[in-house]
């Protein structure tokens, strides 16, 4: 979420809040500082490029670790993704969506500008891959998938805006 307005960004900070608090959690400043932080970069972020942009926007230095236990706290709470190919994070796209998700998670994963996009996997889509690997004796026990491809913008770039 490049360039994300400070209203688009306090209100999604605001319902990530709401849902820690309807799990019993609370989204601590810290805790907030780096939801945000994920909220407003263009691409995936280490747990060190995170530590980077918290440690320049605030006086007191957060210790790496506690940017890790950060991470692993979001991620729990649906409100961050870690990308298994890179092992970097991204901030979820459905923080505020009403809707139920399912399992299954895709990226898109830009080549070009590293961008990515969260897409939405139907309820069929995950028992399909559920049957596919029941049928081969083989437990799965994450649904994510990581597409690479060129997203609109770098294909445009490339060919000249045609």
């Amino acid at each position: 979420m490049p360039n994300i307005k400070q209203s688009k960004l306090d209100s999604l900070l605001r319902a990530a809040e709401v849902s820690c608090s309807e799990n019993g959690a609370r989204l601590t400043q810290r805790r907030r500082q780096v939801l945000s932080a994920l909220m407003q970069s263009s691409s995936p972020l280490s747990a060190y490029e995170v530590l980077d942009l918290c440690n320049r926007s605030t006086a007191s230095a957060m210790p790496a670790m506690s940017v890790y236990r950060i991470l692993d706290f979001l991620e729990q709470q649906l409100l961050v993704h870690r990308l298994s190919t890179s092992n970097k994070y991204v901030s979820c796209a459905h923080i505020t969506c009403d809707h139920k998700h399912f399992q299954t998670t895709h990226f898109l994963l830009c080549e070009g500008c590293s961008s990515v996009e969260e897409v939405d996997a139907t309820q069929e889509a995950s028992d399909a891959l559920e049957q596919m690997a029941k049928t081969v004796g083989f437990k799965l026990t994450t649904q994510q998938f990581e597409l690479s491809g060129i997203c609109t913008t770098c294909q445009n770039s490339a060919s000249g805006g045609v």
